[in-house]
């Protein structure tokens, strides 16, 4: 029998979209007020959820204090108060929109995880936009 876990967490970051390939104007038509030259910030609520099997001995999918510190070391400590574009290595090359981030986000937390697990991520970037990724 398969069980979902989850663990919300929240960070604060800001970021541009932009494409340096574009022109300014089509950068400001594509990405609006997201493209502002000095950057702008999102309240960011991620959603972490693991599925697999009940392990019989412990009774966990996996052990929410686990998730809580991969969660806290590979995303909170990485990106909490920090310009995606400028201060993360992740971002330097790729454009930081919610999709990219919740990708990043996946890719980290899967390296650290038991692929016997599925993982799911939702990130919200604001109270009514958010991206799902389940790695397909």
């Amino acid at each position: 029998m398969e069980v979902s876990v989850s663990r919300k967490s929240y960070f604060n970051a800001a970021h541009r979209l932009h494409v340096a390939s574009w022109s300014a104007e089509k950068n400001k038509e594509v990405f609006g007020l997201c493209n502002n030259d000095n950057y702008h910030g999102h309240n960011y609520v991620l959603i972490v959820t693991v599925v697999g099997e009940i392990n019989p001995i412990s009774g966990f999918v996996l052990d929410t204090k686990i998730l809580k510190d991969i969660i806290k070391t590979e995303i909170e400590d990485r990106f909490d108060h920090m310009n995606l574009n400028l201060d993360t290595v992740e971002f330097k090359n790729l454009n930081p929109t919610a999709e990219n981030i919740a990708i990043v986000i996946w890719n980290l937390v899967r390296n650290k995880i038991d692929n016997c697990l599925k993982l799911k991520v939702v990130l919200y970037e604001t109270e009514r936009n958010f991206v799902e990724y389940e790695g397909k």
